[in-house]
């Protein structure tokens, strides 16, 4: 199908079905061009719960989607890629992390918004990098494993001499 035909029937169809598409920073160029909003996973997400749409296609990975539909539960949201990781997100899965809290029941979790549903449930805080420092600030004292970003997480580590894995 040529470009500028599948351009208008995608239109169509977002009409048709009052979708949105979301397209992540790192997307190609021509994804980007047909999204209604292009950004940050949890920006689009944020803008995608404020939209009257009914579906949310979001051209990202696993984590992203699953964002927004914690943000959006009443609409269907959609994955192109199904199986579409992250590998800083699959750092931690739920399994280990539930094995690390039985081990460790003293230590408050903080999670990286970056994360699959499953871990952030497990965690006592999620956090975004622009709030992360004034949350963590907030449990100094505390001990803490901080997950799935080694960079962040260490350089708050180091920044505040916290007892905090990472």
């Amino acid at each position: 199908m040529e470009k500028s035909l599948m351009i208008k029937e995608i239109a169509r169809l977002k009409e048709e079905k009052n979708a949105v598409i979301l397209a992540h920073y790192y997307q190609d160029g021509d994804i980007q061009d047909i999204a209604d909003f292009t950004g940050d996973s949890l920006y689009l997400s944020q803008v995608a719960s404020k939209t009257d749409a009914d579906i949310i296609l979001f051209a990202g990975v696993h984590f992203m989607a699953e964002t927004a539909k914690i943000l959006s539960p009443s609409k269907t949201v959609l994955l192109p890629v199904k199986e579409a990781g992250c590998p800083m997100a699959d750092m931690v899965t739920s399994v280990r992390l539930m094995n690390y809290k039985e081990k460790h029941p003293d230590r408050v979790v903080v999670c990286y918004v970056n994360s699959t549903a499953q871990v952030k449930a497990l965690s006592d805080i999620c956090v975004t990098s622009s709030n992360a420092e004034k949350i963590i600030k907030h449990y100094k004292g505390k001990k803490m494993l901080y997950v799935p970003d080694k960079n962040l997480g260490t350089y708050l580590r180091e920044k505040y001499d916290l007892d905090m894995e990472v």
